[in-house]
Formats: structure tokens, C-alpha cells, sequence
């Protein structure tokens, strides 16, 4: 399996913040030197081979045409980069520029601690830092011709990663820009690669972790690596190789600065000889040039990770009782009253045990554990609340769901959250696995041996963690196999209990046993490469159905080297000392998953339920509340430092796109957008962002801008967003011991005489055929991109300030102790050609599914002003080319579309086909919709949805409705189309009995996408022009709006 890659835009921004540091600097390719090649002896060796004895382990065959004089030694030509011909001022310039875009805190000075500059890069675990910084070395290498890097990281796990990253990452950057990298690990024992490194005009990059730059580059270094480096080598023609290395003048990239020591390592840095520095990491620990940040909240709010569910459990030991419960789960059907899954005692003939049973109200402890003393008075259990997660027993105890009271040992605790990681991966897995995602979950433990042990004859046998966990899978996989022959059922079937679990560990080079991991001096993290390098080889393998293993544990000293998209469940079998670490663990399982084709499970791919899919669940060991209030501290510690308040001295200045052109916010725009904020309560008196104004988004129902704010409305939002916001940190987690609706079948109302009527008339297959001019086409396409292109340019922007006149340390802190005077942008003029040769037509025609003869008349007509954007930006401009055809396109096929029925039918089993287990605080309990439960879509509290069913359900009017399933679709140029609701009226109450409608939160059309448009318009033509069901359709933002465009249809 192989994963794929695709152009983000926020990468792309991250990339474009680095490289426009640099606007000024001109283009220099192939900048040569001639290198020191050392002491270069030649001679015959024994067996008549010559050796170069300047060159490490390099031998030359002899050949009976050839004398020593006709031998060709190695080329002295070598290729560095070229020096930064930008002052330090138009340095600050430009740096200064690109923070006030990007609305981050002005630098007061340039930082040079490594090399001419060091840039900072934000960037939340999960994100692809490391692919970001790849890209950048490709992209300049594009804009300046630089082509030597070295990339420092702080441990051996995450310089095996980064190599992975590289490796796989190949293919597609030789899509992109028409060649590939060279890398290489550094290796004091293979010092060829520096000379390769050196000579090589191509990108060129060495990675080196911190325990050797710790040890080999300091220059009184005792270590024997250390002598290496700053020793001239025989074997290496009496050269030293940090000269070699810093003849390059290298680009320095750190990734995760702050885990690689202080002034020792910056020391260290600098004898490389560095051009500038970048520094990638989520947290880092001193500050330089900031450039580009994205942090937790921003990942989260975007969508870029997966959201985190927490399960934690809570011991009581209550003073002077013996009894032992747990409270697994509270049971929800549609046919029984609540039920609780309690785990109790029960006496055995052996002894006693703790089992798992349902219980209903009613239900006596005493007899169902084989009257143990323990639970005679006052265990019967009086009631069952599935709301708050409870369950109260005569007795006055209640018990909270997750809590364990009584007798606990370790050895309970980690049963129960064994048990509770497979019962959530068994939640998941069959949605998952009817996706083509393969779900895996991940245990780390603290000693192998609880894991695996070997007897006498040295075989594997199962650890105390090994025998529970396939104990636990055995009962919990009874409860899913059923009699039907689905897929997923048969896939379960076929994997051996023993094959579903895998233990990565390190391992004895003498004995072949697994070993615990040996910690770093001075860490918590393993440098074991063989653990790593296994983990690493089988990382695709594991995505794969193929590979039965879906349960893995391994060391917690190798979970940095733990990075798989598809990890849905993290438990650490250990207690965490610390918040940070929590964050760490979590860390490990953010990345968005993938399917079996390789591709992420991005907003692109899932849309709004991207967080349905992408979630994270994380088995505590500890209370929710407890390992919650760790998680958000510690996230809230790093977070990027917010404003708390949306006035207008905030907007003043900052910078938003209109019409694709970054401007800045002048004092009276400032003021009227904070007056806007005012008039729609969307702030407080302390101009703190309300509720109002959440749900107002959440819901799309956001109050237009006046025409003066109109054109900058997007990033004047998203200003405002950006104001920090504390319930966000709890939106980031959710409690996963919440009430779970695990099943909603179709119950009465589906059988009714009115539903199946309607289901009658809307249950059908379409084949749809569209018929238009190509010429047509062609002119809207040529109009609409001369009118609507814009790509933007390479600008710098160079800004004369003066020091303010009265300065004090809060001015500094704000960054405001210098006032802009003048500032002059001016266009970057590139007299290089760009190298990259590009496929225009055919990536058009890829993009938009048309004709290469159409295309090409499409750009034949665009004007040379519009035309001479591809030469500034060829990315960008196929990219929005693409769009603003398809845009076209899908207005035109709205006007041509007609629709045929063809046989078949959908199964009824669409509605229940879409297994999720969804907190019971999230569904809504109908009495008129043809399942028990309605799940809305949104995180607001009272969303377009959610209100638009409540109100379907107290309406007199309504007989019956469905929320109809994202199986139910409607076919359509631009894609497949699922409306919201089907609607029964009963008959006389309205004007049409049967409805289907779509729920937007605006009835803006300029607020909907144009392929969104072109959908809700093919089936509003589909079911009020050509359908003869005397169905009707459209769209609405609530049911009283229903009713009205009822009365004109």
C-alpha cells in the first residue's frame, strides 16, 4: 500500500511564508567552488586492482587498456549555495511584511543566532510539518537555486521518520517540480557521503540526530565521533570533515529545536557554516522570527486532525464497604427501558469472580452474584439515567459511568482498560471497515514481560497483558459475529485471535528476545534503530486488510517512533506523570487516517462528518475530568498567543485578502467592524467574542456585512475566530464514557400507510444526460476567468519606521515601538526562467474533465494581462483556472440537464446502514421520525438541523418524516447529491402532502459554493419539472420558511 499525497493549502502557505523572506534575492544556479579533495594516492593493489587512497572504500578495477596515467580521478567541482545578497534591514523588511499578513506579532529585530536569519514555524503535531519543510527545500531550490540542507533532529526516532518521509514522499515532489532530492543519514564511518553531498549539484540533503551532533560536534568533544569530525582523516585524504560539510554553506533545518539543548548545540550549529535557520515544532522554547503559525486550535477549528475522545475511569474506595462495581456503559434500544452493564462479584465454587452483566431497574445484586454478603443491603437497583450517566441503587450509592468502587488492584484497573480499548475499536472498526479504512489500536506498556515472556526452552508466551487482552477480545468478539455473511463479519472470522495482536520492541542482538527499551540519558525515549526501523518498515502494511495485526503494543519508550495515520485507540498501561506527557501520547494517533487506495480522509474526502470518522479515542487510567484538565492545560500553555477581546485597536492594521490582493484595516474600517460585532451582539462589553456569534456560525446564519465590509467579510471572520476562545479547548476533547446510541432501527412510523407512500414516490435510480454547446462553454468560461482570475504575485514590502516617541515595556511586549512611517510594495521581477516545465493544457483538462481541444480554445481566449499570471504563479494559476471553469460548468449544466429513471431501487436498510455509536447529547428523541433518534449534523447547540426537526416534530401538519441517509443520492455532473429530509404532511393540512427538502443555514445564494448551488439546482429541476410523483423540493432554513415556499410551489 502506498499513501498519497496532495497540495494543501495551508502547507502551501507555510512553504510561501519561508520563501518570501527571501523576495530580493536573485536566482543563482549551479554555484561552483573548487573542493579540497585531500592527499589523492593512487596505487596496484595485490591483486592488480588500483586504489585511490584519498577516497574511503572506493575501488577502481584494472583494466589491460588502461595505464595509472589514464585513470580519471574524482572531479574537484563542487556546489554550495549561494550567499544571501538582502541586508539584514530588507531581511526584517520582508520578514515584518509576511508577519502582518499573516497577523502575527511584528518582530522588532532580526534574529541571526544560526546563519543570516532564524525563522520560526508553528505547527501542530499532525499537520506534516515535515513534509512542509521538504517542500520548502524544493521551493527554493525553484525561486533562489539553494540546493544544500541539513536537516537536525533530536532523537533516532524522528530521524527514521523523516527519512520515511523522504522516501515516500519522492514520486510526488517529482510530479511537482521534475526532479528528486538526494539524502542520506550521516554516518562517521561513511564519510563518501559528504564528498557525494559536496559535488552533487542537485538538492542535497543530510539528516543527523542530536546524539551525534551532541557528541561529534563540539569542538573539544572526548567522544570518538568527535575526533572524527574535527580530525584531519587519513582515510579521508587527511581532510576534516566539518570543513567539508561547511564549504557547502549549508541551509539549517531543526526540527523540534526545543528537545535539542541549549547554547551547546547553538555553538555547534555554527561550525557547519550556515546560510539561515528554520525551526519546525509545535512548542518551541526560545523565540526568533516567527512566520508562519498554526497551532492547536487553528489544526482543530480547520479540521486537520483528528478530534480526541477520553475515556477515564475514577476509583472510589469507600470507607468501610467491600463490594467491588464498575460501571462499563448504559444501554440504549429502542424497544427496552435504559439498561447498565455493570461488572460485579459473583461466588464460584473456586472461589469468586468478577463478571459483566446488563441489568435493568429492578434488578438485585445480591442474587445475580450468587448472594455474596457484599451486596445484600441495599443493591437493587432503583434507577437507570442514560442522560447523566448513572445508575442509583436503593441504598443512596450512585455510581457514575467509568467509576470503579471498592477493592481496586493495578492489575483491575488494567483489565478494565484493555477491555475498554477493544470495545471501542469493535465500535468503530465495522463503519470503518465498509470505508476501506483499517482500524488499528495501540498499547503502550512499561515492561515487556507483561506483554511477552519465554519459557525454558526459550518459546514466546503470553505476559499477564497478553493472556487479558485475549481474553477480553474473545468475549467482546463473541458479542459482534453474528449469522450474516457481510464482509466485515468475514474478515472477522478469518483472523485468528492470536494474529490480531503484535508486540514492537526492541531486541536483544545476542538472544533475538524481546527486551525492554533502554531510555536516553536525561529522557523518557528509547534510540533503539532496530525497534524503530521495524516500526517503520511495516507502517503501510499495517494500513493494509491483508495484515490481520489490528491490536499492537509496544514500549512507551519507542512511542515517538509511533506515528500511523489509522491509530484510532491509544492506551498507556502505565500511569502519566505529567500533562506533557499526555500531550505526547495523544500526539501519536492526530494524523488524519486513510483508506486502502492511500488517501486521506480529509474535509475534501468526508466533509462535515470528518470528525464523526477522524476520532481519536484515548483509554485513561485516570478520571476523565483529571487527564482532561492535564490535556487542555498543557495545549493551553503553547497555544499561540491570542487576543481576548474583538475591539477595533485589534483590526487596526492587521491584514485581509480583497479580491485576492492582501490589504490592511484602516482605523475607520477597524471601528466600523467592531461597531458591526456591537449591533449583532456578536460581543460583550469587554468586546469578548459571545456565544451569539458561535452558533451564528456554527449554523451558517451569520448577519450579512455592511457594503463597505462586504469584500474583506471572509477574513474579518476569521479575524475574529482567531480572538481566543475558552470553550474551544473543550470542544478540542469529549468525554467517551457518555451514553452511546449504538443502534437506531426503523420503527413504527416507517410502516405507515403515508411514509411508504412517499417512499414509494422518491425511491428511485436516475441516469442523468446533459447536452450544451461546447462553444457556449468555452465564451462563459473565457468571460468568467478574465473577469474573476487573480494570482497573486511575488511582492516584497520594505516599511521606513521611526521609534515611537514615548516608549514603555508594554509597548514593546505589543510590538508597537516603532511607527510605520512609509511603506512601498513592489512586485518581485524574476528575469529567471522557471525550469519546471508544465503540462498547462493537460492538467487543465485533468481538472475539469474536458476536451484538450476545448481547453485550448479556453485559454486561447483569455487576455495576455490575465495569461501573463501563469508566468508569476503556474501552480496557483492551473489550480484557480480549474475552478473557475468547473464553476461555469456546473451553471451551464443546471441549464441542460435532463434526468432518466432506470431500474433498481434503494433497500430500506440505507437508514440503518450507517452504524455509529453517537452520545446520546448529540441525537434528538422524536416521536415522528421513522427511527427513534434523529442525529443532526453540527457542533451548536441548537443547529439549523436541530432545530429544523424539533420543529417537524411538534408541527400538526407533519404525519411522518426521515432525515434521509448519505446513501439516498441524486446523481448530478458535479458529483453525487443527498437532500436532508423527506417529509409526509398529512393531507388537507397543506398544500402538498409530500416534500423534499435541504437545510442550509443561509439562504444567501452568494454564500453557497457554485458546485453546491448546481447541485441543490439539479434537484430542484429533478423533483419540480421532471419528476410526475407530485413530490416537491427545496431548500429552506427552517420549517416555517418551509411553509412558506410551499404556498408559491
Amino acid at each position: 500500500m502506498k499513501i498519497n499525497f496532495k497540495i494543501q493549502q495551508y502547507q502551501t502557505d507555510a512553504v510561501d511564508a519561508i520563501v518570501r523572506v527571501f523576495n530580493g534575492q536573485p536566482h543563482y544556479d549551479k554555484i561552483t567552488y573548487i573542493r579540497d579533495l585531500g592527499k589523492q594516492k593512487t596505487y596496484t593493489g595485490f591483486d592488480g586492482s588500483i586504489f585511490n587512497e584519498g577516497k574511503q572504500m572506493t575501488l577502481v578495477p584494472m583494466d589491460d587498456q588502461l595505464s595509472l596515467g589514464d585513470i580519471e580521478l574524482e572531479s574537484d567541482t563542487g556546489y554550495k549555495n549561494k550567499a544571501i545578497e538582502l541586508t539584514g534591514a530588507q531581511l526584517l523588511d520582508n520578514i515584518r511584511a509576511i508577519q502582518s499578513e499573516n497577523n502575527i506579532k511584528v518582530s522588532d529585530k532580526l534574529i541571526a543566532d544560526v546563519g543570516r536569519c532564524s525563522l520560526d514555524i508553528e505547527m501542530e503535531t499532525g499537520t506534516g510539518k515535515t513534509y512542509v519543510y521538504i517542500k520548502t527545500m524544493f521551493e527554493l531550490n525553484k525561486r533562489y537555486g539553494w540546493s544544500k540542507f541539513i536537516v537536525v533532529v533530536p532523537s533516532i526516532a524522528i530521524r527514521e521518520g523523516v527519512n520515511k518521509t523522504f522516501q515516500i514522499t519522492a514520486d510526488h515532489f517529482m510530479e511537482q517540480y521534475g526532479k528528486k532530492a538526494r539524502f542520506f543519514i550521516y554516518n562517521s564511518s561513511n564519510l563518501n557521503e559528504l564528498d557525494n553531498f559536496s559535488s552533487s549539484s542537485g538538492i542535497n540533503v543530510m539528516i543527523i540526530n542530536t546524539q551525534a551532533f551532541a557528541s561529534s560536534l563540539k569542538e573539544d568533544g572526548k567522544s570518538k565521533e568527535a575526533r572524527i569530525i574535527y580530525s584531519k582523516r587519513d582515510e579521508f585524504g587527511s581532510r576534516r570533515p566539518i570543513d567539508v560539510i561547511k564549504a557547502n554553506r549549508p541551509i539549517i533545518i531543526l526540527d523540534e529545536p526545543q528537545k535539542m539543548g541549549g547554547e551547546v548545540t547553538q555553538k555547534a550549529l555554527k561550525n557547519f557554516n550556515p546560510l539561515f535557520s528554520l525551526n519546525y515544532s509545535a512548542t518551541h522554547a526560545k523565540e526568533h522570527n516567527l512566520v508562519y503559525v498554526l497551532d492547536a486550535l487553528d489544526a482543530f477549528n480547520k479540521k486537520l486532525v483528528k478530534k480526541i475522545e477520553v475515556k477515564g475511569f475514577e476509583v472510589k474506595n469507600l470507607t468501610g464497604t467491600s463490594q467491588y462495581l464498575y460501571l462499563e456503559n448504559i444501554v440504549l434500544s429502542p424497544s427496552k427501558p435504559p439498561m447498565a452493564k455493570l461488572e460485579i462479584e459473583v461466588a464460584q465454587n473456586a472461589g469468586h469472580a468478577r463478571k459483566l452483566f446488563t441489568f435493568a431497574v429492578g434488578d438485585d445484586l445480591f442474587y445475580k452474584s450468587n448472594q455474596m454478603e457484599q451486596y445484600k443491603n441495599g443493591y437493587v437497583i432503583s434507577d437507570i439515567d442514560p442522560v447523566r450517566g448513572t445508575v442509583t441503587f436503593t441504598g443512596g450509592l450512585v455510581i457514575h459511568q467509568g467509576e470503579v468502587i471498592g477493592d481496586v488492584v493495578e492489575q483491575d484497573m488494567r483489565r478494565i482498560q484493555i477491555r475498554e480499548t477493544i470495545q471501542s475499536h469493535f465500535e468503530k472498526e465495522e463503519k470503518l471497515f465498509e470505508m476501506g479504512i483499517k482500524t488499528l489500536s495501540l498499547f503502550f506498556i512499561d515492561e515487556v514481560a507483561k506483554y511477552r515472556q519465554y519459557d525454558e526452552d526459550g518459546n514466546e508466551v503470553l505476559g499477564e497483558y497478553g493472556r487479558i487482552f485475549e481474553e477480553e477480545y474473545t468475549a467482546i468478539l463473541n458479542e459482534y459475529l453474528t449469522m450474516f455473511d457481510t464482509p466485515y463479519q468475514k474478515y472477522l472470522r478469518e483472523i485468528e485471535t492470536a494474529d490480531t495482536h503484535k508486540g514492537y520492541f526492541s531486541i536483544d542482538k545476542k538472544t533475538g528476545r524481546s527486551i525492554n527499551s533502554a531510555l536516553k540519558r536525561g529522557t523518557e525515549f528509547s534510540d533503539d534503530i532496530s525497534a524503530y526501523e521495524l516500526i517503520l518498515k511495516n507502517k503501510e502494511r499495517l494500513l493494509s486488510f491483508d495484515e490481520p495485526t489490528r491490536f499492537i503494543f509496544s514500549h512507551s519508550a519507542l512511542r515517538e517512533g509511533w506515528d500511523n495515520p489509522n491509530v484510532f485507540q491509544i492506551c498507556t498501561l502505565k500511569h502519566s506523570d505529567s500533562s506533557t506527557q499526555k500531550r505526547q501520547e495523544v500526539g501519536r494517533g492526530l494524523r488524519l487516517c486513510v483508506n486502502q487506495a492511500g488517501n486521506r480522509m480529509d474535509m475534501e474526502a468526508l466533509g462535515e462528518t470528518i470528525h464523526n470518522i477522524n476520532k481519536l479515542t484515548v483509554i485513561a487510567s485516570e478520571s476523565y475530568k483529571g487527564f482532561v484538565a492535564d490535556l487542555q492545560s498543557d495545549i493551553k500553555k503553547v497555544l499561540y498567543d491570542r487576543p481576548t477581546a474583538a475591539t477595533s485597536d485589534y483590526f487596526k492594521g492587521k491584514f485581509v485578502k480583497v479580491d485576492g490582493k492582501p490589504t490592511a484595516i484602516d482605523e475607520k474600517t477597524a471601528n466600523n467592524i467592531e461597531f458591526y460585532l456591537i449591533q449583532n451582539g456578536y460581543v460583550d462589553m469587554d468586546r469578548k467574542v459571545t456565544d451569539k456569534y458561535r452558533m451564528d456560525l456554527e449554523m451558517g446564519t451569520l448577519a450579512p456585512m455592511p457594503a463597505n465590509l462586504a469584500p474583506m467579510a471572509e477574513g474579518v471572520h476569521t479575524l475574529v475566530q482567531a480572538v481566543f476562545d475558552e470553550s474551544a479547548l473543550a470542544r478540542m476533547v469529549e468525554n467517551g464514557k457518555q451514553t452511546k446510541i449504538e443502534s437506531n432501527e426503523l420503527n413504527k412510523n416507517f410502516y405507515k400507510k403515508e411514509f411508504q407512500e412517499l417512499w414509494k414516490r422518491i425511491n428511485h435510480k436516475y441516469a442523468y444526460a446533459v447536452s450544451f454547446d461546447s462553444a457556449e462553454l468555452i465564451e462563459k468560461a473565457i468571460r468568467h476567468i478574465n473577469n474573476e482570475l487573480f494570482v497573486s504575485e511575488l511582492t516584497y514590502t520594505v516599511s521606513k519606521g521611526e521609534q515611537t516617541d514615548e516608549m514603555d515595556a508594554n509597548a514593546l511586549e505589543r510590538g508597537e515601538a516603532f511607527k510605520s512611517a512609509k511603506t512601498r510594495t513592489t512586485t518581485l521581477k524574476r528575469s529567471e526562467v522557471n525550469q519546471i516545465k508544465y503540462d498547462l493544457v493537460g492538467k487543465i483538462a485533468e481538472g475539469t474533465v474536458l476536451t484538450r481541444k476545448t481547453v485550448v480554445a479556453i485559454i486561447k481566449g483569455i487576455s495576455p494581462v490575465n495569461f501573463a499570471m501563469y508566468k508569476a504563479n503556474p501552480e496557483e494559476f492551473i489550480t484557480k483556472v480549474v475552478r473557475l471553469i468547473n464553476e461555469q460548468k456546473a451553471t451551464m449544466i443546471v441549464e441542460h440537464i435532463t434526468y432518466d429513471q432506470i431500474e433498481g431501487e434503494y433497500d430500506s436498510t440505507i437508514f440503518t446502514a450507517e452504524k455509529s455509536s453517537t452520545s446520546i447529547d448529540k441525537a434528538f428523541k422524536a416521536s415522528k421520525h421513522i427511527q427513534d433518534y434523529v442525529f443532526t449534523d453540527g457542533y451548536a447547540e441548537k443547529s439549523v438541523e436541530r432545530r429544523f426537526a424539533e420543529d417537524l416534530d411538534s408541527a400538526d401538519e407533519v404525519c411522518v418524516y426521515a432525515k434521509l441517509p448519505r446513501g439516498f443520492h441524486i446523481p448530478t455532473p458535479v458529483g453525487n447529491y443527498s437532500p436532508d429530509w423527506a417529509i409526509a404532511f398529512n393531507e388537507g393540512a397543506v398544500k402538498h402532502i409530500f416534500f423534499v427538502a435541504e437545510t442550509k443555514g443561509t439562504m444567501e445564494s452568494l454564500s453557497l459554493k457554485p458546485i453546491e448551488k448546481a447541485k441543490i439546482s439539479c434537484a430542484r429541476k429533478l423533483f419540480n419539472e421532471i419528476s410526475t410523483e407530485n413530490v416537491k423540493y427545496h431548500d429552506v432554513d427552517s420549517y416555517q420558511h418551509l411553509l412558506d415556499v410551499m404556498k408559491s410551489l
